[in-house]
């Protein structure tokens, strides 16, 4: 009676941490989702009426096919990239910063005060240099505040910071309908363009940004891996009794860590703005707050990793948009394509980290205390 009741509980299906997993195993796993979504991206192409081969040929040649594709498709990755390093040290301490949209917005909105009634008062140089640092501390201030809270008085910083993703938006709706209101615009309102002077530059057709984005993919990586405050980040994020009963100051790492996530993500509202867009408005953000945490998870925190994640996104971000052109899809069909992409990519990562065990197989053995104590006891009564 005993056995069949324990029988009876073993779930028909567990989770199981997968220890010891080879890289080729690992890559064989991607490899098989890769196939697998491109399959299934087929499938949806022939229900709408379309050539899946010709259709995939577009995607790649739409973003990668010649020089302004491709210029087109790194400034989609620029910001992108530069997002998912800004969100990185926050993740790895478990602080849970969902708001880079809004820290984006801000540094925005902070370079075009600048772009705005400083463009005629400083040189070129000086004033894109008061313009990025304008990004970065407006990026830093709004990454701060819900680490203080956080730090003060433990208050969710999930929560925390998607709030104040809506309220960044909110100040750049109000500047955008009322003082920073373009006069010279018609119909709906808009931010003047920057003059020339407030525009970064280009280096093979391309702003600048992408040269920054790249020296902070190293320095992150150097910053995370071998520097004092990354080994801080990880002890903190390991275990925050752990830190404090080495001496850490757990409070101090958490602002710090935020205000340096809040920070880059400001400045990649400067790239957008003074560099792709000219000008500020309700998308400069773009979801690219929200995208940067699948690059951000996608590569494990790996900076280097993130640069062709953030490319292979930039490619179906682009592709999409020529896919809508060229074959007459719906932006809303584009998008359920690359989303199903996305979810085999995302779905891969979780089999290479876990594995299922079914009712019956001879590795559902439960090695815990409490299943060792059932069956021994079933087996005593019987």
């Amino acid at each position: 009676m005993t056995e069949k009741h324990h029988i009876q509980k073993e779930p028909l299906v567990r989770m199981a941490k997968r220890e010891g997993l080879s890289q080729g195993k690992k890559w064989a796993i991607r490899l098989g989702a890769i196939v697998l979504a491109l399959a299934v991206g087929s499938l949806f192409i022939a229900v709408l009426g379309h050539n899946p081969i010709a259709v995939y040929r577009d995607i790649l040649s739409g973003s990668l096919g010649g020089a302004s594709a491709r210029r087109a498709t790194i400034r989609v990755a620029i910001p992108l990239l530069g997002a998912a390093l800004a969100i990185a040290p926050a993740f790895k301490m478990k602080f849970w910063n969902i708001g880079a949209e809004g820290q984006i917005m801000m540094g925005g909105i902070a370079a075009t005060y600048f772009a705005l009634f400083w463009y005629d008062k400083l040189p070129k140089p000086a004033l894109l240099l008061v313009m990025a640092v304008a990004s970065i501390v407006a990026g830093g201030i709004w990454g701060l505040i819900p680490a203080f809270f956080k730090a003060r008085w433990g208050t969710n910083e999930t929560l925390f910071t998607l709030m104040l993703n809506y309220i960044a938006l909110g100040i750049e709706s109000y500047l955008q309908n009322g003082p920073w209101k373009d006069p010279k615009g018609t119909g709906f309102p808009i931010i003047a363009m920057f003059d020339q002077n407030a525009r970064l530059p280009k280096v093979f057709g391309v702003h600048i940004g992408w040269i920054i984005v790249l020296a902070l993919t190293i320095g992150m990586f150097v910053y995370m891996k071998y520097s004092k405050h990354g080994y801080e980040i990880a002890v903190v994020g390991e275990s925050q009794r752990t830190a404090r009963y080495a001496g850490m100051n757990v409070a101090k790492i958490i602002m710090r860590t935020m205000a340096l996530s809040g920070a880059i993500a400001g400045l990649m509202g400067f790239l957008v703005v003074s560099g792709a867009d000219y000008t500020l408005n309700t998308g400069t953000s773009g979801g690219v707050g929200f995208t940067a945490i699948i690059v951000a998870w996608l590569a494990q925190l790996n900076p280097f990793a993130m640069v062709l994640i953030a490319g292979l996104l930039a490619v179906l971000t682009k592709g999409s948009n020529t896919i809508q052109t060229n074959f007459k899809i719906p932006a809303s069909a584009a998008d359920v394509l690359s989303s199903i992409i996305l979810f085999f990519m995302l779905g891969c990562e979780f089999f290479i980290n876990y594995r299922l065990i079914f009712r019956g197989s001879k590795h559902n053995q439960v090695p815990t205390t409490a299943g060792t104590q059932e069956k021994k006891e079933g087996e005593d009564h019987e």
